[in-house]
Parts: C-alpha cells; structure tokens; sequence
C-alpha cells in the first residue's frame, strides 16, 4: 500500500468517527432535566407541529397511554423501535396506547416524513424543539418516556432497548392508573 493510500484511509476513518459520534449525539439538547429523574412525576406538557402542520399537545391525549420516543434519522437503532412502535401502536392503539414520534435531528421536513414513510410509520411524527427535549431530560438520542393513563411518567429509557423490553414497558403505561 503506498503511502499516499495509507494516508487516505487513516482519513476517511477520522471523518467516520467524527460523523458517528456527531449524529449519536443529539445536536440541539443540551442539559439533563435538573431534577433528576422524572419518574412519577406529571409529564411536562407539549405543543409541538406534526408533520402536517398540526399542533399536537400530550395533553390532547389525556386518558391514554402514550409513548413519546425522541429520535434521529441518523440513528440505526430508531429505524428498528420505530417499526416495532407502529407493530405496539397498531396492536395496543385499541385498548388505548397513542405513540408520538420527535425528530430532533434538525433534518428538514421533507426528509423525516420520507424516512417515517419508508418505515411504514403511521404514528404522528413531530418536530422536536429543545425546550421539549430539556424539560424530558434528553441530552443523548434514542429516548423513550412511557405516560401512564393518568399523566404522571410511568418510565424512562435513555438507551435503545429490545421488542420484549419496549412491550412490557407499553403494557406497565396502560396498566398504570390513578
């Protein structure tokens, strides 16, 4: 291998690294929530624009469980829970569970709807901001913040995390009441 070779690789590694830490990382969310953990606590309320324009609130939801995933285009893991999302939305959207999806990558419009798109995502889709994104604690995507029936944050999950784990967790969110 020639040297000019060798230095092209030792390159092209550098900038993957860079590029793999820089979208594992969540560009906009700066600060974890200063309490700590807010499990048990009421869901910080939201009103953040939709894929097609409309203005959803977590408290449109009230009554419902609702799974909130704070995530990225860039980010392998999100394709799989996103799938498995729809698959728990479908199937536990009856008996009461509402999934809602937060881009916070910062990718245009256009981008994310075709990237939930191709993911088969029938769930709403919103553009994070990093208000929302602080008042949960979210400093590192994927996040997923499971909301009892009643409000109050049932879980937290600051980690991608398996079919099983996910659906246990959906469950605990609907069996959670007052």
């Amino acid at each position: 291998m020639s040297r000019a070779s060798i230095i092209l690789l030792v390159a092209a590694l550098g900038v993957t690294a860079m590029l793999v830490t820089k979208f594992r990382r969540t560009p906009t969310c700066t600060a974890a929530h200063p309490s700590g953990s807010l499990t048990g606590q009421n869901a910080p309320d939201f009103a953040l624009e939709s894929l097609d324009g409309r203005t959803v609130r977590l408290s449109d939801f009230h009554g419902k469980a609702v799974l909130v995933h704070f995530w990225s285009t860039h980010w392998l893991p999100c394709r799989f829970e996103m799938q498995w999302f729809e698959q728990m939305h479908n199937q536990y959207g009856p008996k009461g569970l509402q999934v809602l999806g937060i881009a916070m990558d910062g990718a245009d419009r256009k981008d994310i709807a075709e990237f939930a798109s191709n993911l088969g995502v029938d769930y709403p889709i919103l553009l994070g901001q990093e208000s929302v994104a602080n008042s949960y604690g979210v400093r590192v995507l994927p996040v997923i913040v499971y909301v009892g029936r009643d409000g109050k944050i049932v879980e937290e999950v600051f980690d991608a995390k398996g079919h099983d784990e996910i659906e246990n967790s959906v469950r605990k969110a609907l069996n959670h009441r007052r």
